[in-house]
């Protein structure tokens, strides 16, 4: 599957309508109403005041989202350097002498023209099967197929975690000259593989099933650039990024439709594919048996408040816009007809404490969620990234390190940060989800030929003269 990057955050839009119909109202109202001298007008200034904390919700969600961006660069950038410590230290993955099935044309020939159109023609085939896999996907999702998909990711990640973890271990302990016997790592591998298992398609620590999503788009990395010729590599980066701008603008492409489908069924895309920067975050209404409405707090689901970006700055805010939101919808219903009472209104924009009333408000009747019912109220904050972006960010900066130059390599990670934090920008700009891979990829393969081609011939020329700047 490809990769692509979005805001984790399901809402329902119940609040938002609800908020532009009292505004629209309220400027209805104003035109009707007599000059500054009513009284009158004195509690619709009140009323504006408190609708006013509610105008500053872009920011906080700026600078929330901002605290998330640099959460992403730290996991990126380790599994662009496990990539690159292995290629530099393992030969295993620098040798080409097999290749992957989908790549049968191995540029064997000496004309340039010729590895050009080998190269064409096995990133044409490797995106075929791309393709072919991700619309398969998105077919099994559409339908409810769950099994399927589980069983599949299952199967990926035990061949990954056991089969390809075995190998890479082997080739490590062959490099570094580490003697250990066949019981003992097997033992290890065991314990490895099913703790990964575990992190990844059930549950356990975030921090470990993160360094796990790590591990295997870096070990995904590593097959790529073993097994794919040198030229078909950086066609395929160049192809891959244009597919992901295909898979995730356009209306009807793959990725998009699998967003969109999550989000319509307030559902989490399976971390399995995806990289999470945080934890779910519900906001848990509480009753109060003193006044008509009710009262809502925040809660942290994580212990790690501070770490995951929720300063207590942060949390105090929030519980401010929660009662501004709070008396916004009293006002809401005060000028409505009294068909429905407040608490009823406030249950559906899931700011009530779960209890229905009568007119009267005498009769209160909790409401029924079953334990696999997800509250309306939930909220899943932070960025995600899709795996296929590490894979072939790693992809590009391993290949780059593979020819031994470092300044090239280190001019590769530096690009494709920067190509990451312009797609983190648009993010908070456009609100939905956007391919991360062009901006980056472009970036990398702009500064990695005009590093291998202009910068090191420079360098070298200048170090054979002893002419330092």
């Amino acid at each position: 599957m490809d990769a692509h990057i979005a805001e984790s955050r399901v809402r329902g839009d119940d609040f938002d309508e609800a908020r532009d119909r009292h505004h629209e109202r309220r400027q209805k109202e104003r035109g009707r109403r007599p000059p500054n001298n009513d009284p009158v007008n004195s509690s619709e200034l009140d009323t504006e005041m408190v609708a006013g904390p509610t105008l500053t919700e872009e920011q906080e969600e700026l600078r929330y989202g901002a605290q998330h961006v640099i959460k992403l660069f730290v996991p990126v950038s380790l599994c662009m350097l496990v990539v690159v410590s292995t290629i530099s230290s393992v030969n295993f993955y620098s040798r080409k002498d097999v290749y992957l099935v989908y790549a049968p044309f191995h540029e064997t020939s000496p004309l340039a023209s010729t590895k050009v159109w080998n190269a064409l023609a096995n990133s044409a085939i490797l995106m075929g099967v791309i393709i072919v896999l991700t619309v398969v996907l998105i077919l099994l999702y559409k339908h409810r197929c769950y099994m399927v998909i589980h069983g599949w990711l299952i199967l990926s990640s035990f061949i990954l975690l056991f089969i390809f973890s075995y190998l890479y271990l082997e080739e490590c302990l062959r490099a570094y000259n580490i003697p250990i016997d066949h019981i003992t790592a097997v033992l290890v591998l065991w314990n490895f593989g099913v703790v990964g298992m575990i992190c990844i398609h059930w549950s356990g620590p975030l921090r470990l099933q993160q360094a796990y999503l790590i591990f295997v788009a870096a070990l995904m990395a590593l097959v790529f650039i073993k097994y794919l010729p040198e030229w078909t590599t950086w066609a395929v980066l160049a192809v891959i990024s244009i597919w992901d701008l295909v898979a995730v603008l356009t209306p009807n492409g793959p990725l998009r439709i699998l967003v969109e489908t999550a989000q319509e069924r307030n559902e989490n895309i399976f971390p399995a594919l995806i990289y999470s920067s945080t934890v779910v975050y519900a906001i848990v209404g509480t009753a109060n048996n003193e006044t008509t409405g009710s009262s809502s707090g925040v809660q942290l689901d994580s212990p790690g408040d501070a770490e995951s970006g929720f300063v207590p700055t942060w949390r105090d805010e929030a519980n401010e816009r929660e009662a501004a939101r709070r008396r916004v919808v009293e006002e809401d219903v005060d000028v409505r007809p009294r068909s429905r009472s407040a608490n009823d209104v406030a249950n559906e924009l899931g700011l009530g404490d779960g209890e229905q009333r009568s007119d009267q408000g005498t009769a209160r009747r909790p409401i029924s969620r079953t334990p696999f019912q997800r509250s309306p109220d939930e909220e899943e904050r932070g960025v995600k990234l899709g795996l296929g972006d590490f894979i072939f960010y790693s992809v590009l900066v391993g290949k780059a390190s593979s020819y031994g130059d470092w300044n090239t390599t280190f001019a590769c990670f530096v690009a494709i940060l920067i190509g990451l934090c312009l797609t983190l920008l648009l993010l908070a700009v456009l609100k939905k989800a956007l391919p991360a891979l062009p901006i980056s990829i472009t970036f990398g393969l702009i500064f990695y030929f005009a590093s291998n081609l202009l910068v090191a011939p420079f360098a070298d020329t200048m170090a054979l003269h002893q002419v330092f700047i």
